[in-house]
């Protein structure tokens, strides 16, 4: 699968490759937590009424407000891919 989405619409559970980060400060945190373009992470699961989102990142779990996470573009992997 080939479609962009950003991470908040991304199915918990489900595994993606980054795509792009926002830039900024933003951006430079996320690098600093080993969020870069082409990682692949598992959204865990994202809080209800706009609370933050958690990934799983080579075995760490980091949460993302759920601003930032709307503003982080990923590649969901495909099916084969999972398996």
């Amino acid at each position: 699968m080939n479609v962009e989405v950003s991470l908040n619409e991304l199915p918990d559970e489900a595994e993606a490759y980054i795509s792009s980060l926002p830039h900024g400060e933003s951006g430079r945190r996320l690098e600093a937590m080993g969020l870069r373009p082409g990682k692949r992470i598992r959204k865990v699961y994202g809080m209800p009424f706009h609370g933050p989102i958690t990934v799983s990142l080579d075995g760490r779990q980091i949460a993302i407000g759920h601003g930032i996470s709307a503003k982080i573009k990923v590649r969901p992997a495909s099916r084969e891919e999972n398996e």
